[in-house]
Parts: C-alpha cells; structure tokens; sequence
C-alpha cells in the first residue's frame, strides 16, 4: 500500500523538509539525471516531496478495460471521468485513478494521458503529441501547490497537471493541449454507452481499489500542509469550484452557486448541475461518499452547444494558479 494515514502523515514531514532544500543538486540525488534543469519556469522551492519517489505512483500504461454493462466493482453513483474523441466513448474511474494518477492511453486514434490529482481534484485529459512526438507520462511524486508534477519519460521535463504547461527541463514553456472531458457518475455512463470500454485495476489486489485513502479530505477548513501558498480569504478554500480555462486566464464558479441555481450562463458558456456523484474525498469508501452532483460545461454557437474544457477542483487552487481570478460565489 502506498498510501495510509501514517504514511500520508509521513509524507508532510518530508514534504515539508523539502521545501527549504530544493535545488537541482537535490533533484539529481532523487534520480532525476537526465533532466535539463537550466530550464525552468518558476522557482525551484516551489517544489515539495510528496513523499513517493519517481514512479512511486505507478501510472498506468497498458491500460485493461471492460465493458460499462459487464463492470461490477464500480458504483453507480461513483465518479468516472468520461472522455470521447473521434466518436468513441471511455471511463476512467477515480477509484482507479486515485492510485495511479495517470493513465497513457489512445482514444480515437489520439494519444491521451487521462489524470487525475486527489489533493486538488482536478481531472484533466491531454494529448500526449509535443511537437509531432508521443510523450509518455509518469508521476514525479513531486507537487507545487498541492498538484502533481507529472514527467514525460522522452525528456525527463516536469509538467504542472493543473494548467498542462512544462515548467522544468527541455519542455519548459511548452503547452499540453487539454481535451474536453467530465467527471459524471458511472451510472449515467453507463446507461449512455452499456458497451463502452472502462479502466479496471491491471492488478486489483494490488491497492484498495474503492477505497479513498484521504478520508474527509474535501470537509477540511484548510489542505494538507504540503500546500504552502496563501488562501483566499472570501470563501472556504476547500470549496469545490468549475473552472474553465482560458489561456492564461480562468472563468470560475463556485459548486454552491450552481447547485443553488442548477444552471448558470456566464457569457457563452452554460453550467449545469444535477445530483447523484459520490465525492471520491469523503469517506473511506468512495461509493458512500456523500452527493457532490454532476457538471456539464458547454459553450454556445451556431451549431448548438459544444462541451468545453473544465475542471472542478478547490478554491485554494484557483487562487494560487489564477490569483487574480475571481470567483462567482
């Protein structure tokens, strides 16, 4: 087991430890030789231990799937992140990806890598292609601000999964191209597509798939201590919050606001809200996890409605990405 929450207490001290002593020697001396690190974006103490080491997470690379109508561990209420490209349709569960964090796959003939942050709920799907070249990717077990530092195993250069941008090695400044995706409950997946593929654990007594090792995580008043910016002082930082991204720049809308409303139009673009999503940070079980509900993010054009690129993750993360960004609460 990776994760537990000794361990994970473990992983705040060395975090912690890490944050007075990052420089490139250090990194070296963690294995990370083949990166170029003359090239960097932001600050080296930026960057904190998680405590696993590099691939210390595994990320899945070969990935098993069966089909929705013949899966049988996932909840119906539990959430899945669905991603369709070129017509066809997958879901990746986050009780799967809670263990792995990322999972290099093709969909539509498209090279992806499907992630997932359990400290900033953040679940995003990029193409893999740089420049005309397939990365794959891994985990670093390193973050900047609570979410994880992924690495291309091409370069060795760090990526920041929140905003898709290279931010150490050969790729800095570089740019991953987000794909429009959403978490829904499996369920609803389901009855849309009974034979699409799924992910399923390649070995499931590996972990505890189904389980939340960060138990009433998303009920805290503040994150783990691992995150060292500042908080917004206007609502409680671990507020679920939809965010959609706009080179640079962010719109955002607070969870409360739109589940008060169910709908929410902030210039062309449309929010819903409908109930029935187990939160994957609440209990140790995430198909008991409590009703966070289910968003959909369009845009609206001529053509009728199109799905956009969103996120929902915490208030603490907007501000420490998109500080200037204010959110509709």
């Amino acid at each position: 087991m990776i994760f537990s929450r000794l361990i994970l207490s473990l992983f705040l001290i060395v975090g912690l430890s890490a944050a007075s002593h990052a420089n490139p020697k250090k990194f070296k001396g963690m294995g990370w030789y083949k990166t170029d690190f003359t090239k960097h974006a932001i600050p080296f103490n930026e960057i904190l231990s998680g405590g696993p080491p590099k691939d210390g997470i595994p990320s899945i690379d070969n990935p098993v799937f069966v089909t929705a109508d013949k899966s049988a561990n996932v909840g119906d209420m539990e959430p899945v992140i669905r991603v369709e490209i070129n017509g066809e349709v997958r879901a990746y569960p986050l009780q799967v990806l809670t263990w792995h964090e990322i999972v290099n796959d093709t969909v539509g003939g498209v090279p992806v890598a499907v992630t997932y942050c359990p400290l900033c709920n953040s679940a995003i799907v990029f193409e893999r292609t740089v420049d005309g070249v397939v990365l794959d990717f891994g985990t670093t077990g390193l973050l900047r601000n609570s979410d994880l530092v992924m690495y291309d195993r091409q370069t060795e250069s760090w990526w920041q999964q929140f905003i898709g941008k290279g931010i150490v090695g050969v790729q800095t400044g570089k740019k991953l191209k987000m794909i429009p995706s959403r978490v829904e409950a499996f369920g609803m997946f389901k009855a849309d597509h009974p034979t699409a593929k799924v992910l399923i654990p390649n070995n499931p007594s590996r972990r505890s798939y189904g389980r939340n090792p960060y138990i009433q995580y998303d009920s805290r008043s503040a994150p783990y201590p691992l995150y060292q910016g500042s908080l917004p002082d206007d609502i409680n930082p671990m507020a679920r919050v939809v965010v959609i991204k706009n080179d640079g720049d962010a719109t955002a809308v607070s969870l409360a606001l739109l589940r008060n409303r169910g709908m929410i139009e902030v210039g062309d673009l449309v929010l819903r809200w409908k109930k029935g999503q187990n939160s994957a940070l609440d209990a140790s079980k995430i198909r008991e996890g409590r009703d966070v509900g289910n968003v959909t993010a369009m845009r609206k054009g001529s053509g009728g409605e199109t799905p956009v690129v969103h996120d929902i993750t915490f208030a603490f993360v907007v501000h420490a990405f998109f500080p200037k960004v204010k959110i509709m609460m």
